[in-house]
């Protein structure tokens, strides 16, 4: 019997001191959730800046951000840290702040913004906001056959600075330029351009002889090349080789073009002429007559040219020849 009532009195204080705990817990955690409310911290580079109730929704505005920005032409952000989350109580009385973190996430960033830029000659002209304008702005300076419409191209930005875009109506504008004669900023000297060019090969009788300007290898030759007509014959040679004038004649052109860079063109009467393009250098000016053999410039790499070469041209009337036909 004494053995059961020590049993029943050991239940008993068990019981209540489980009871007891209960209701101190209880008491405990009602006291908290007045007080308290569950939240999450958030931190970055390890320093508190705020509490929020629901970090799914916050990393995803962050994230949406991240990718497509918030302002015109942003392409995207660079964030290089992204905030911690920590599970925590926070007193009722403070407030969450998913604007004031989101700012400080902002600021944090990097904006990348996406435009095109008009290139002519490899130089950037105009910046337009997408690629749809770019190309129908210069599809309708082909149109309109600008002078300079096979040296237009389009290049895809991604930059940290952001651009002053204009619209399509403003690039042909300032870019179109007519077909007849070129002045260059440089000087006031008149490009003369071939009018066309020979596409049958067919070798035209010039009555006068010619010799090399230069002694180099061949790099490109006359006809069609990369969808466009080559109207000349390139001759690849170290820079500074001297040029030799193919023929007597008069200088008509001396001076600067886009294309061709340094330029000269030799008349030699009976509409033929003879021109050489890309020089480092020249040595003669409009109007000096010159004599077969005269060095007239030098090979070098300026205007639209990848390499050391000269650029020969033979013109019969204003048609350009093939001069493999007479040289080479």
């Amino acid at each position: 019997m004494n053995i059961l009532k020590k049993i029943f009195i050991y239940i008993r204080t068990w019981i209540k001191f489980v009871s007891l705990t209960v209701i101190a817990s209880c008491l405990i955690i009602g006291a908290v959730a007045v007080i308290y409310k569950p939240t999450y911290s958030v931190s970055l580079n390890g320093e508190l800046i705020g509490h929020t109730k629901n970090k799914s929704e916050l990393q995803e505005q962050i994230n949406n951000y991240i990718e497509n920005g918030d302002g015109k032409n942003i392409a995207f952000v660079q964030v290089d840290n992204l905030p911690e989350y920590k599970l925590c109580l926070l007193k009722k009385d403070i407030q969450e702040n998913d604007t004031e973190i989101f700012e400080t996430i902002k600021s944090s960033g990097t904006p990348y913004y996406k435009y095109y830029a008009i290139l002519d000659e490899g130089e950037e002209k105009l910046y337009v906001a997408t690629f749809e304008e770019a190309e129908q702005a210069i599809n309708e300076l082909k149109e309109k056959n600008s002078a300079n419409k096979e040296d237009l191209s389009i290049l895809e930005k991604y930059e940290v600075e952001a651009k002053d875009v204009v619209a399509k109506e403003e690039v042909i504008s300032k870019l179109y330029e007519k077909v007849e004669t070129t002045t260059t900023k440089t000087t006031q000297t008149s490009v003369r351009y071939a009018t066309g060019y020979n596409s049958t090969n067919k070798k035209v009788a010039l009555g006068i002889n010619l010799i090399r300007p230069i002694s180099g290898t061949i790099s490109s030759r006359y006809g069609s090349r990369w969808g466009t007509t080559h109207k000349g014959l390139d001759i690849a040679a170290p820079k500074g080789t001297p040029i030799k004038a193919a023929a007597g004649g008069t200088v008509v052109t001396s001076g600067q073009s886009k294309g061709y860079g340094n330029y000269i063109v030799i008349s030699h009467g009976n509409g033929i002429e003879t021109a050489y393009g890309h020089c480092s250098a020249l040595y003669v000016k409009a109007g000096q007559k010159v004599s077969q053999g005269d060095v007239i410039g030098a090979v070098g790499s300026t205007g639209r040219s990848t390499g050391n070469h000269l650029h020969l041209e033979i013109r019969v009337n204003g048609i350009a020849q093939n001069p493999q036909n007479y040289l080479y």
